[in-house]
């Protein structure tokens, strides 16, 4: 499929929690091909290289696209001074996605800032997902809200216990498959509940596919920076997130 660009308006503006942002923008074309999974590389003003930012929400009927990311430099500093209103320079959509077994109930695992990558599989599975969401504190718990409104089975841990369970969400994951098994698992997050979490899985022959997080160049597989390793066919490759991925089979992905 192929990628679009453009500047498009952003349309809707809100703070989540300290240095998280939800924006939505008007893009119909990028909008219309967005599946669940899939980032948008965004370009900011005085920097070189564009910010990949995760599709978070998509509403293909009215051509909208949300996007949630946390600041963590310069450039997402400077990304979330843009006011509503004005436009958003666009690359997208862009990686491979998320692609669960139709109709089969689903477990969702995010981690911090890779809990929105997760909504749009909570939208279109409904009741069918259980959302197990990990956050350090109270405090920095988002979408929470927009996870219970799609139906699904929420529970949230948190490192200092402050909310929902005391703890990390691999406790939480091994709870909800005590009560029954999911046709496959969903994770993004921090490496280390992701190798967790592929763990657990396979402890229970359940598939898993996981978004990786790296620091991307191009975003369309032209340079090696987003390079990581990967098994395939008994060999150990390199993949490149922004293009193979971000989106792996998790028994693919090589935890260091």
């Amino acid at each position: 499929m192929a990628y679009l660009q453009g500047c498009y308006p952003l349309v809707g503006k809100e703070q989540l929690a300290a240095g998280v942002y939800s924006y939505t923008v008007s893009c119909p074309e990028i909008a219309s091909q967005a599946k669940p999974g899939q980032f948008v590389h965004i370009r900011v003003d005085g920097f070189s290289l564009r910010r990949p930012i995760s599709i978070c929400g998509i509403d293909a009927e009215n051509g909208l696209l949300r996007m949630v990311f946390e600041v963590r430099g310069r450039g997402t500093e400077a990304l979330s001074l843009v006011e509503q209103g004005q436009k958003i320079d666009l690359l997208g959509p862009l990686g491979n996605g998320f692609t669960p077994p139709s109709g089969q109930p689903v477990i969702l695992v995010g981690g911090g800032i890779g809990v929105p990558p997760l909504l749009e599989l909570a939208a279109r599975a409904g009741s069918r997902a259980t959302a197990i969401l990990g956050f350090r504190t109270a405090s920095a718990v988002i979408l929470a809200d927009a996870f219970r409104a799609h139906g699904c089975d929420l529970r949230i841990a948190t490192d200092d216990g402050s909310e929902g369970y005391h703890g990390f969400v691999t406790g939480l994951l091994e709870e909800r498959l005590a009560q029954g098994v999911p046709g496959m698992v969903c994770a993004c997050g921090p490496m280390a509940m992701l190798k967790g979490v592929v763990g657990i899985a396979e402890a229970y022959g359940i598939p898993t596919q996981v978004s990786l997080e790296e620091r991307m160049g191009c975003g369309v597989g032209a340079c090696l920076v987003c390079a990581c390793k990967t098994v395939r066919d008994g060999r150990e490759v390199f993949a490149h997130v922004c293009k193979d991925g971000p989106v792996f089979d998790g028994k693919e992905v090589v935890f260091e």
